[in-house]
C-alpha cells in the first residue's frame, strides 16, 4: 500500500512531457496531408527561435487541465515586439489582448493557452513574467496574450486550479525541438469530434523557388463537427459526429490555433495568413459552431521586423513580402493546421475526469481500415 501511494504521488508531480503520448503520429501510419514537405520536427518549433512549454495538471478524479506556452523568441519580447495578427472565426471565447494586437499589429508577451476560467490568472502571470526582466523596470502597461478553450467536461473548471506558478513553469519549460502532443498542457482536458482532443502541431517548408520559408502551427483542439481524415469520412464511418444523440453538447467547444512563420510579413498579411488556417480546420470537418471560440494568432519571427520598445528613428526597419508572394504561405498554413489537428487526435488517450465523465481516444484500430478503404495509406 505504501508503494502504491508513493507511486501515485510521484505521478502527480511528473513534468508535463511525462503525460505526452508515445502513440504514433498521423504520418507514422502512412497518411500524408497535402503536397508540401514538413520540417525536421513537423512542429511549430521548426520556425527558428520558437519555443513551446507545457504544464500538465492532473490530480485526483476531477482535475484535468494545464497550460501551454508559446514563445516567439527567447529574448525580452516586450523590448523586442514582433509583428502579429489575430483572426476571429467565431468569437464565443475569451482571448485576452486582442484589441491592442488589432490596433498596433504586434505582440509583446509570450502566448499562453489554458482553460476558460484561468485566463485572468494566466494574464497576471504574464505581467509578472514581463516585469521580471530587468530591462522592463518602469514598464507600466503590458498586453498579455492568453487564449483558451473550455475543458469543463473532464476538468473541475470552476475550481480554477491553474496558478500563476503553473504558468511560470510552462514558460520555464519551453524549448525548441520536438513538442509533446495530446493530453498535455492546455490540451489535458479537451475533446475533439467526440474523442479525446489536445495539443497538436505540424509544419511546412516552402521550396527556395517560393521563398524557402517555414510555417508552423500549434493547436489546442476542443471542437466538433464531422471528422474527416485526408478527405475520408471517418466520423460518418465510425458513427460519431455532430447531431448524434451521444454527443448532446454537439460541436461546441473551441479551437485555438497559433501560427508562426519566418516569412517577413506585416500585421496585414499575417491576418490574411491567419484566415487561411481556418480552411485547415474545415478540412478536418470542423464547423465553427455557435458555441465555439475559434481564434488564430499569427506572428512573424523575422528579426529585421522586430519592433524595439524604444527607437531613435521615426521609421520602422525591415522589408515585407508583397501580396503576390502570399499564396504559397496560404497553402502551407492550411496543410499544417489540418495535420496539427489530426495529430492532436492521434495522440489522444482514454481519460476519465470530473463527475465520472470518460472521453475515449480516437480508435486507431478502427480508423486505419477506413483509411485503407479510401486508399489513403502508403
Amino acid at each position: 500500500m505504501r508503494y502504491i501511494l508513493t507511486l501515485f504521488i510521484c505521478l502527480l508531480i511528473l513534468p508535463a512531457d511525462s503525460f505526452a503520448q508515445s502513440k504514433k503520429r498521423l504520418r507514422d501510419y502512412g497518411v500524408k496531408i497535402g503536397i508540401l514537405p514538413i520540417g525536421g520536427n513537423n512542429a511549430i518549433t521548426d520556425v527558428k527561435g520558437v519555443k513551446v512549454g507545457h504544464q500538465t495538471i492532473i490530480r485526483g478524479d476531477s482535475i484535468r487541465t494545464g497550460v501551454t506556452a508559446i514563445l516567439p523568441h527567447g529574448d525580452n519580447i516586450f523590448q523586442q515586439k514582433i509583428p502579429a495578427a489575430i483572426y476571429i472565426a467565431n468569437g464565443f471565447g475569451k482571448l485576452a489582448g486582442y484589441s491592442q494586437v488589432e490596433e498596433l499589429g504586434n505582440i509583446e508577451t509570450p502566448i499562453i493557452l489554458t482553460n476558460t476560467l484561468s485566463v485572468p490568472t494566466a494574464a497576471d502571470a504574464l505581467i509578472d513574467y514581463t516585469f521580471n526582466w530587468p530591462a522592463n523596470k518602469g514598464v507600466r502597461s503590458v498586453n498579455p496574450i492568453v487564449g483558451e478553450t473550455n475543458d469543463g467536461g473532464l476538468n473541475d473548471i470552476r475550481g480554477r486550479h491553474v496558478t500563476k506558478g503553473d504558468v511560470a513553469k510552462a514558460l520555464a519549460n519551453s524549448q525548441t525541438g520536438k513538442v509533446a502532443e495530446g493530453a498535455v498542457g492546455a490540451g489535458t482536458g479537451t475533446r475533439c469530434f467526440g474523442f479525446k482532443g489536445g495539443i497538436g502541431t505540424a509544419s511546412r517548408l516552402l521550396p527556395k523557388s517560393l521563398g524557402g520559408y517555414t510555417v508552423g502551427v500549434l493547436v489546442q483542439s476542443n471542437f466538433g463537427g464531422v471528422l474527416q481524415i485526408a478527405g475520408a469520412p471517418v466520423g460518418v464511418e465510425l458513427g460519431e459526429f455532430y447531431f448524434k444523440s451521444q454527443l448532446q453538447d454537439g460541436a461546441d467547444g473551441s479551437c485555438m490555433i497559433v501560427v508562426a512563420t519566418d516569412a517577413p510579413l506585416d500585421a496585414r498579411n499575417l491576418k490574411r495568413l491567419a484566415k487561411r488556417a481556418m480552411f485547415g480546420l474545415a478540412k478536418t470537418g470542423g464547423i465553427a459552431s455557435n458555441g465555439s471560440g475559434d481564434y488564430v494568432i499569427a506572428f512573424s519571427t523575422e528579426e529585421s521586423l522586430r519592433i524595439p520598445y524604444e527607437m531613435n528613428s521615426a521609421m520602422r526597419p525591415g522589408q515585407v513580402l508583397r501580396n503576390e508572394m502570399m499564396s504559397p504561405l496560404f497553402l502551407a498554413v492550411i496543410e499544417a493546421t489540418e495535420e496539427a489537428i489530426l495529430n492532436s487526435l492521434f495522440a489522444g488517450i482514454d481519460m476519465k475526469g470530473h463527475g465520472g465523465l470518460e472521453i475515449k481516444a480516437l480508435p486507431i484500430e478502427k480508423v486505419l481500415p477506413i483509411l485503407d478503404k479510401y486508399g489513403l495509406r502508403k
